[in-house]
């Protein structure tokens, strides 16, 4: 999963959620910067059921009344979703990116205007965000 800082990145230069089921996301600013949170249709949670471990499903949780508006969360792409993106805004080209395991890392390649461009990240997520967040200011 990408850092927090690396999706507000991409939030702020034009990426664009669309929300979905097992969508990851984080609330920013009010103290939860450590959590991630996940879409689900269903609430499923341990608990202990006569000493035994039990997943419990619930309809709602105890703060279903609360509501968060999608604009004031940050949207925590995943690898795939990531190289989805990069694979739409670089439809023309062929191919349009590689990635490359290093021994400390990745790196991402795109090839804009017939130049090659190097993203290297300690993850394939990080290394695929910084050339779609290259991308994006590319369009503003």
């Amino acid at each position: 999963m990408i850092p927090l800082t690396l999706a507000k990145q991409l939030k702020e230069a034009g990426l664009v959620w669309q929300t979905a089921v097992n969508d990851f996301f984080a609330i920013p600013d009010r103290g939860m910067d450590d959590k991630v949170f996940v879409i689900s249709d269903v609430m499923v949670t341990m608990e202990l059921v006569q000493g035994w471990p039990a997943l419990t499903f619930h309809g709602t949780a105890e703060w279903a009344a609360d509501h968060l508006l999608t604009h004031e969360a940050i949207w925590l792409p995943t690898e795939e979703q990531l190289r989805q993106k990069l694979d739409k805004l670089l439809q023309e080209e062929e191919p349009a990116f590689t990635l490359h395991r290093l021994v400390d890392g990745y790196h991402c390649e795109i090839v804009q205007g017939g130049r090659p461009l190097r993203f290297s990240a300690n993850s394939a997520g990080e290394a695929y965000a910084l050339a779609l967040h290259h991308l994006l200011l590319q369009q503003t």
